[in-house]
Formats: C-alpha cells, sequence, structure tokens
C-alpha cells in the first residue's frame, strides 16, 4: 500500500467524530482510536485521521478530496444521506460517472469543515 494513513483537520473534534461515526457507519467503517478533544482514526489497515491542527485554525486542502470505499452503490446512497443529515454540503449527488470508468458510481459531500469526501462503488 502506498500510504500509511490520511489526515484532515477539523475545529471541533467532537463535532468531526458526530459526524464521522455515523457517516462511516454506512460503509462498514469504524472509529479505531480516539484520543479526546484531540483527533480520532477510523479504519483498520489504512487510517484516516481527523483531528486539531497543530497550529492556527483547521482548513480544507483546495482541489483535495479523499475516496472511501463502499460495498455497494445503495452504501453510496446511504453515506450521501446520513452525511447530509449531519450536515455536510453536496458536492456531487449519488451516481454513475462514466468519466472515470463504467461502473463508478459515487457522491461527494463536503464535512462539517469543509474537507471533501467521496464514496465510491466501482
Amino acid at each position: 500500500m502506498l500510504l500509511n494513513h490520511v489526515s484532515v483537520g477539523t475545529s471541533n473534534v467532537k463535532l468531526a467524530v458526530e459526524f464521522y461515526d455515523k457517516v462511516f457507519a454506512t460503509l462498514g467503517i469504524k472509529r479505531a482510536h480516539y484520543i479526546e478533544d484531540v483527533a480520532a482514526a477510523y479504519g483498520d489497515n489504512f487510517e484516516f485521521w481527523v483531528g486539531l491542527p497543530s497550529e492556527n485554525r483547521a482548513n480544507a486542502g483546495n482541489g483535495t478530496h479523499i475516496a472511501f470505499n463502499a460495498p455497494d452503490q445503495v452504501s453510496v446512497d446511504e453515506f450521501y444521506r446520513v452525511a447530509l443529515a449531519q450536515g455536510a454540503s453536496c458536492e456531487g449527488q449519488p451516481g454513475l460517472r462514466p468519466e472515470y470508468g463504467e461502473s463508478y458510481y459515487a457522491a461527494f459531500v463536503r464535512d462539517l469543515d469543509g474537507n471533501k469526501i467521496e464514496a465510491v462503488h466501482l
């Protein structure tokens, strides 16, 4: 595997954990670590961290997004629905994206801090 982990910043760890616990449950991803009021990690082999930045305020990367594998198209739909219900903003409704591949089915949202995340089923 190319990467060990990915981390995004948040300005409120408690709210971010509530968001990601619910959104990632739709993809079968569980929280693996929690450092109270500092950070949380998700996944077993490849960890996704969300936490307070070491300096200054958290801000989302311009042009950056992170895609998570979904077991099926229904999970992509549920990811999108739950994310919006938790306060995420839409960056692309669930659907086929033939420009990325014939069976590429995905949805894109921005989390509470503006980080762009995607659920994809191939």
